[in-house]
This record gives C-alpha cells, structure tokens and sequence, in this order.
C-alpha cells in the first residue's frame, strides 16, 4: 500500500482527517500538500534527526501532516488512538498486530532504524522494541502527545519486513478474503519498495559483472518504481548522506542496507495531466479506442510517423523547441523544493493531435532528465550506480523507456514479472511462511530478468540530450531567480 496516513479511534473505527468531518475520509493520500508549511518549520529547527531525510522532512511525510491535523482538526486529533502508515494498518486489519513496519516507519515517521543494528541477528528480531524514536524531536516540533504511553499512537514495537505477524490471518479477516485462518502474513513494504524488492535482483547474466561481488553489484543499481509518482531506490553498505535525496534508511528495503531513496511526486500523474487537458485529448481517445490501443500506444505511433516524415536524424529530435520543467507537484528530489512549479518552454497555438505528441515526447523528456540528474547527485555523493532497473505501470511503454536510457545514458533491465511490487509482496509472504531464511535469498530466487534496453550509440543522440539537459537545468534556476524577484516586488 502507499505511504498514506490513517487515523482511527480506540475500536480501530476510522476518523476524519477532513474539513468535512466525513469519517470515511479518515487517510490523508501520500501525495497530499496541505502540509507545506508545517514541513517548513519542522525543518527550521534543524533537528538531528532530519539528516537522516535528505536533511528535512518532505510535505509527503507523516510528521508535517500529523501537525496539520494537531493544528486544524483538533476534535479528530483527540478521538484518533491510532496513526499508522496504510501498509501498516492493512497488516493490522490482517492479524489483529499493531507491530509497525521497519520500512514504513524509517521512510515516512523519522524512526531511526539503525537503533536496532545489533538485533538483525537475534531470535528475538521479530517482534522489537521502538527504540528508535527520538522523543525530544516529536517534543520540539509539537507533537509530544504521540510519545506519551509508551508511544501506543505511533508505534510501540516495529518488524524488519517479512517477519510473521501475529498468528497470522485472523479467523474474521481470514472469512473475509477467502483464505485459510493462521495464514501467514509478512510485516509491510510501502508499495514502492516491494518494487525494489520485486525487481533487484532481476539482472541477467550478461549484464552482471563478474569482477565484482553480489554485495558490490547490488549498490551499483538502482530501480524506477514508475507509477503515479517515480521513486528512485538504491541501496549501499555504508551510510550516505546526500542533500535532498530522502535517507540514508537502515534495513528500510533490504536488510543491513543503507537505503537511499530518490523521487518526482509526479510523473504517470503528469503524463495524464498533459494529454487530458489538451484540446486535442477527445479525438486522440476516439482514434485510439477505434484502433484498440491505448492513448500513449498511438501517441508513440504519431512521433515515429512525424519522424519519417520530417526525416529527422532520431526521434528525440521532435523536441527540439519544446522543454519541460516536470515538477507540476513540486520538486521531491534532488532540489526538494515542495514549492517548484512545473515549466512548458516552447508552446505555439497548435491544436492537433501531432502537436500533442510533441508536448507528450518533451514531458518524457523532461521526467527523464529529472531521473539523470538524480543519479547525477547520488553518484557525487558517494553512489556508483551504473545500472538501472524498471518497474511499474510507466515501464511498460517502450518509448518511455528508450528516453530514460538514451538521457541516463545507462543499460535499463526490465524484469520478467510485469507486476514487481506484487512479486515484492509475494516475497514478504514467502519468507513470514518460512519458505526462505530471509528477504535477500528470496529475492534471488523470485526475481527474474526480462528485456534489457540500451542507450543509442549514435554520438548524435547524446550530443542532443547533454544540450537539453542544461536547459532543463536552467528552467528552475530562471524559477528561483522569478521568485526572488517577485517576493522583493510584494515587500
């Protein structure tokens, strides 16, 4: 499940989170904002432990948006007895054990995970102690109440992922999914790293680097979990601290790994935003519907038809007029800049459908020049990445792909198993059943390679996107430089 924040009272009924006092409206959406200025001033503070976050907390987090409903909601803030991640709560419903993830609590609530660093070993790791709270951060910033009970309301014990809840599907939850009672049930992933579990491993033997050992190997990947949002995940032995980029996360995705874990809050939701709001959004829909495609399947037919007929040297080269800024929801990563608004440099009073494929090709584009230069600051701060690894709904459209890798400049492997935050689901049920001695050796037997998709070895190609990309570059340093100018023009 996503990283969303719920709320429920003594009984585990649901509260509101909502001006409207539904109590059906009772989770706030991961990618909801309404906590800007909550996150701000958690960050003024400069607590220790937000160098553990990229250096602060994220609107995104559970901390900014837990003040928000302390401030706004108080009636619902005193009924609430329970705030939990939504991964968490479904194991929850589940098993009847409130034991809160490793995983969600590390990336999402600033536990600090590598409190229990000498314990990955002992019998007793199942089932641990939240020692990883810092109390006098949750004081600071307001929130206080939630570590009074021995922090009943956020988590009292916590769960490397994939060690057995409970005992298992209840008998009453067990009626209600049609399965067995006593079933075994994995502590949580948040969805996007069960895609890195789902996927991590899925190298096929030609890509895999013998001079290099499998702990060497796997810090130098890192997986696109591509969905609504994109999130950027690689692992390390050692911890990195890099500006902006959210970790480094103790045994957050795989355990005894650093986790780093970069991201754009939204991309699959951007792509949409851009086709459906173009005039020409109605007759591409009725033109793919009578062909039996999806709208990006013709969308991706038009360029290469554009292409030949324009006979231009590579497809990437339909944009050359047309940037784009992608952070229409904010920049998560590297800038973390909850405030950057999205850019679209180059637009004509052209309605057609071609000139929708043009803004279509150049909003890839512009994703994936936020991915380069991710893996850019990652890789000045300590990483060695060299591979990448695909997932998720934006996976399977081949254009989509071929961009990122031309821009990355670096082999992209897509797994064998379309569906890979299920498979790193079904790892977590694997090794709760006992079928596996832990997450690693599952996920070496599970993952599976599919299709690998190269860069372009035309030096045209390159020589093309290195030029877009400092524009791109520059389309949020002219954004900064607009602000300024305009907050000086409102004092």
């Amino acid at each position: 499940a996503t990283c969303s924040l719920v709320a429920v009272d003594a009984d585990g009924s649901p509260v509101s989170v909502s001006w409207s006092a539904d109590a059906r409206r009772n989770i706030i959406v991961w990618m909801d904002h309404r906590a800007v200025d909550q996150a701000d001033r958690i960050n003024a503070r400069n607590s220790p432990v937000l160098q553990y976050c990229g250096g602060g907390v994220s609107p995104e987090m559970q901390a900014p948006k837990l003040l928000w409903v302390k401030e706004n909601l108080q009636e619902s803030w005193s009924m609430a007895c329970r705030w939990m991640d939504l991964s968490d709560w479904l194991a929850y419903r589940a098993t009847g054990d409130d034991t809160r993830s490793l995983c969600t609590t590390v990336c999402k609530w600033t536990y600090l995970g590598h409190a229990h660093m000498g314990q990955w070993r002992e019998l007793d790791s199942r089932d641990m102690e939240a020692c990883g709270w810092d109390e006098v951060f949750w004081e600071e910033i307001g929130l206080g109440d939630l570590v009074e009970g021995n922090r009943a309301k956020i988590g009292r014990s916590v769960a490397f992922p994939g060690h057995a809840l409970g005992s298992g599907l209840t008998p009453t939850s067990a009626k209600e999914l049609g399965l067995l009672p006593g079933t075994p049930v994995g502590t949580s992933l948040i969805d996007a790293h069960a895609g890195g579990v789902g996927v991590m491993e899925s190298v096929p033997e030609a890509e895999s680097k013998a001079d290099l050992s499998d702990e060497e190997a796997i810090c130098r990947r890192m997986v696109l979990v591509c969905g609504t949002s994109t999130c950027h995940m690689a692992v390390s032995k050692n911890k990195l601290f890099i500006p902006g980029v959210w970790g480094p996360f103790w045994s957050a995705m795989i355990p005894e790994y650093w986790l780093t874990e970069g991201g754009q809050s939204a991309t699959g939701a951007l792509l949409d935003y851009i086709v459906e709001n173009h005039a020409a959004a109605p007759l591409l829909a009725n033109h793919a519907a009578s062909q039996s495609v999806s709208i990006f399947e013709l969308l991706n037919k038009i360029l290469l038809s554009m292409a030949h007929e324009q006979n231009i040297p590579f497809l990437s080269a339909l944009s050359q007029d047309t940037h784009v800024l992608p952070d229409f929801h904010g920049n998560r990563s590297p800038v973390a800049d909850p405030k950057s608004k999205g850019v679209i440099c180059g637009l004509t009073l052209d309605t057609s459908e071609k000139y929708l494929a043009l803004l279509y090709l150049a909003t890839i584009q512009g994703i994936a020049y936020g991915t380069r230069h991710i893996v850019e600051h990652c890789n000045a701060h300590g990483h060695k990445i060299d591979t990448l690894l695909a997932c998720g709904g934006l996976a399977k459209n081949s254009l989509y792909i071929q961009e990122h890798a031309d821009i990355i400049g670096c082999p992209i492997i897509l797994p064998r198993e379309n569906e890979s935050v299920l498979l790193g689901a079904s790892v977590l049920g694997a090794v709760a059943a006992k079928k596996f001695s832990g997450i690693h050796d599952a996920m070496k037997s599970m993952n599976a390679a599919g299709k690998v998709v190269h860069p372009s070895s035309d030096p045209r190609v390159k020589k093309y996107h290195d030029a877009k990309y400092k524009i791109f570059r520059s389309l949020y340093e002219q954004q900064l430089s607009h602000r300024s100018t305009m907050a000086q023009a409102l004092q």
